[in-house]
C-alpha cells in the first residue's frame, strides 16, 4: 500500500497512512520548503497520505 509524492520531474513512493511530514523527513525533503497539494488542493502536513494518492510537491522560493 504506497502512494506517490512528485516534486519537480522526481517521483517517490511512501507508505500510505503516512502524514504528510513524515513522509518528507523520510524522504530528507525539509518540509519548510515545499508546499504539497492533492488535486490541486492544499494538504496540510499532519494529513495522511491514502493509498494510491498522487501529492504534487512545490518548491517554496523566498527572497529578500
Amino acid at each position: 500500500m504506497t502512494a506517490t509524492l512528485t516534486l519537480r520531474n522526481q517521483e517517490f513512493e511512501v507508505k500510505s497512512g503516512m502524514t504528510v511530514r513524515s513522509a518528507l523527513e523520510k524522504l530528507e525533503i525539509p518540509p519548510e520548503s515545499v508546499i504539497a497539494t492533492r488535486e490541486g488542493e492544499l494538504v496540510t502536513d499532519d494529513e495522511l497520505i491514502e493509498d494510491g494518492e498522487l501529492i504534487k510537491l512545490i518548491s517554496v522560493i523566498s527572497g529578500g
